[in-house]
């Protein structure tokens, strides 16, 4: 079992919660998630994913060579541009403006989830930082494989098109290899340093769960 794989399987429980049983995402899965709902978490994503974006950035900075510098970039490069453009692309079906969308207030759950990334990423490591955002990458991909293979949400739906956006070959591929990525970084790193990658994957999945269930209960923004 690869290390990235022991990190999963220590947090099994709370893993598949997340990623698997909540209700928003068997809700995007059989296309029963409310329009209020969905609008609320594609908001609040768009908010994520531009702080998502600097951590990145700070990822491919602290990277230890031109290839996996090479392969952040990509990924910058796909939330950017693509996955970012997808949500601009879904809040105008709602009838939300993109000038409305980057108005957007965050919950205190997105403050709480970002802050975390951001100073993992400006104080940690590169393998802590790969460590706290595997969930995020990881999950996703988890979600769009299952519901690619069992989601009945509607074609053209939606929920569909959320669907087909993360089971994607080349987000996979993103995923496989940021698994890779912090695989072959704990190789070599020292026992405290596995053990710190461990805790940190852990509270991103902790991270990612709240997320889901803020996007249920709409909660509301900070002031």
């Amino acid at each position: 079992m690869s290390f990235s794989e022991q990190m999963r399987s220590a947090v099994a429980a709370e893993w598949d919660r997340a990623h698997r049983d909540h209700p928003t995402v068997q809700g995007i899965g059989d296309g029963s998630l409310s329009l209020e709902r969905f609008r609320y978490y594609m908001s609040q994503d768009y908010l994520f994913l531009i702080e998502y974006c600097r951590v990145v950035a700070l990822a491919a900075a602290k990277s230890p060579d031109l290839d996996s510098m090479g392969k952040w970039a990509a990924l910058l490069d796909e939330t950017l541009n693509s996955e970012m453009e997808l949500h601009r692309s879904f809040c105008a079906d709602f009838g939300i403006s993109r000038e409305e969308l980057e108005a957007t207030r965050p919950s205190q759950t997105i403050l709480a989830y970002t802050r975390f990334l951001l100073q993992t990423a400006r104080e940690g490591s590169i393998e802590e930082i790969a460590s706290a955002m595997l969930p995020c990458q990881w999950g996703y991909d988890q979600i769009g494989e299952e519901l690619g293979r069992t989601g009945t949400a509607a074609a053209g739906s939606l929920h569909r098109r959320w669907i087909d956006c993360y089971n994607d070959p080349a987000y996979r591929a993103l995923t496989t290899w940021m698994r890779d990525f912090t695989d072959v970084l704990a190789e070599v790193a020292s026992d405290e340093r596995r053990a710190e990658m461990r805790r940190l994957f852990a509270e991103g999945v902790q991270h990612e769960y709240a997320f889901w269930q803020s996007a249920w209960d709409m909660q509301e923004p900070v002031d």
